[in-house]
Protein backbone atom coordinates (compact mmCIF):
# COMPACT_ATOMS: atom_id res chain seq x y z
CA UNK A 1 0.00 0.00 0.00
CA UNK A 2 1.52 3.35 -0.98
CA UNK A 3 2.33 5.86 1.70
CA UNK A 4 0.50 9.16 1.86
CA UNK A 5 1.37 12.71 2.82
CA UNK A 6 0.16 12.14 6.40
CA UNK A 7 2.59 9.22 6.75
CA UNK A 8 5.48 11.43 5.72
CA UNK A 9 4.41 14.33 7.94
CA UNK A 10 4.00 12.02 10.94
CA UNK A 11 7.50 10.67 10.37
CA UNK A 12 8.92 14.17 10.03
CA UNK A 13 7.46 15.15 13.40
CA UNK A 14 10.49 13.28 14.76
CA UNK A 15 12.89 15.78 13.11
CA UNK A 16 13.90 18.93 14.96
CA UNK A 17 15.79 22.13 14.35
CA UNK A 18 18.45 21.78 17.06
CA UNK A 19 17.99 25.41 18.11
CA UNK A 20 14.20 25.24 18.56
CA UNK A 21 12.48 22.55 20.68
CA UNK A 22 9.62 22.06 18.18
CA UNK A 23 9.46 19.53 15.35
CA UNK A 24 9.89 20.81 11.79
CA UNK A 25 6.28 20.03 10.81
CA UNK A 26 4.80 22.13 13.62
CA UNK A 27 7.36 24.84 12.89
CA UNK A 28 5.79 25.08 9.43
CA UNK A 29 9.01 24.24 7.60
CA UNK A 30 7.48 21.61 5.30
CA UNK A 31 5.96 23.22 2.21
CA UNK A 32 5.18 20.24 -0.04
CA UNK A 33 5.45 16.45 -0.28
CA UNK A 34 5.31 14.77 -3.69
CA UNK A 35 5.31 11.12 -4.68
CA UNK A 36 6.48 9.29 -7.79
CA UNK A 37 5.67 5.63 -8.31
CA UNK A 38 8.66 3.46 -9.21
CA UNK A 39 9.01 -0.25 -10.01
CA UNK A 40 8.18 -2.97 -7.50
CA UNK A 41 5.44 -0.95 -5.81
CA UNK A 42 7.82 1.53 -4.25
CA UNK A 43 7.76 5.31 -4.27
CA UNK A 44 10.24 8.13 -4.52
CA UNK A 45 9.36 11.03 -2.24
CA UNK A 46 10.33 14.67 -2.69
CA UNK A 47 10.03 17.07 0.23
CA UNK A 48 10.14 20.83 -0.30
CA UNK A 49 11.04 22.57 2.91
CA UNK A 50 12.49 25.77 4.20
CA UNK A 51 14.35 26.86 7.31
CA UNK A 52 13.62 29.60 9.79
CA UNK A 53 16.47 31.72 8.39
CA UNK A 54 18.65 31.70 5.29
CA UNK A 55 22.19 30.80 6.13
CA UNK A 56 21.06 28.53 8.95
CA UNK A 57 24.19 26.55 9.84
CA UNK A 58 22.10 23.43 10.47
CA UNK A 59 20.60 23.22 6.96
CA UNK A 60 22.76 20.24 5.96
CA UNK A 61 21.96 18.33 9.16
CA UNK A 62 18.23 19.05 9.03
CA UNK A 63 18.03 18.04 5.35
CA UNK A 64 19.90 14.82 6.12
CA UNK A 65 17.49 14.08 9.00
CA UNK A 66 14.51 14.56 6.68
CA UNK A 67 15.98 12.34 3.95
CA UNK A 68 16.89 9.61 6.42
CA UNK A 69 13.54 9.64 8.19
CA UNK A 70 11.50 9.49 4.97
CA UNK A 71 13.67 6.69 3.57
CA UNK A 72 12.90 4.62 6.69
CA UNK A 73 9.22 4.50 5.73
CA UNK A 74 8.15 1.18 4.19
CA UNK A 75 7.84 1.36 0.43
CA UNK A 76 10.07 4.40 -0.03
CA UNK A 77 12.93 3.80 -2.44
CA UNK A 78 14.48 7.24 -2.36
CA UNK A 79 13.83 10.62 -0.74
CA UNK A 80 14.89 13.97 -2.13
CA UNK A 81 14.91 17.15 -0.06
CA UNK A 82 14.74 20.59 -1.66
CA UNK A 83 15.46 23.53 0.62
CA UNK A 84 13.59 26.50 -0.81
CA UNK A 85 13.35 30.11 0.31
CA UNK A 86 10.15 31.31 -1.37
CA UNK A 87 7.88 31.95 0.28
CA UNK A 88 10.04 32.91 3.23
CA UNK A 89 9.23 31.30 6.56
CA UNK A 90 7.43 33.50 9.08
CA UNK A 91 6.15 32.78 12.61
CA UNK A 92 2.61 32.72 11.20
CA UNK A 93 3.43 29.23 9.86
CA UNK A 94 3.69 27.84 13.40
CA UNK A 95 1.01 25.30 14.30
CA UNK A 96 -1.18 25.92 17.36
CA UNK A 97 0.80 23.17 19.14
CA UNK A 98 4.09 24.94 18.38
CA UNK A 99 2.71 28.26 19.61
CA UNK A 100 1.73 26.68 22.92
CA UNK A 101 5.08 24.92 23.22
CA UNK A 102 6.97 28.17 22.61
CA UNK A 103 4.70 30.18 24.89
CA UNK A 104 3.52 32.48 22.08
CA UNK A 105 -0.19 32.22 22.87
Amino acid sequence: MPIAQDDVLNALKQCYDPEIPVNIVDLGLIYDVRFADVPEGQQDVTVDMTLTAQGCPEHVNISAQVKSRVEQLPGVRNANVNVIWEPAWTPERLSPEARKQLGIE
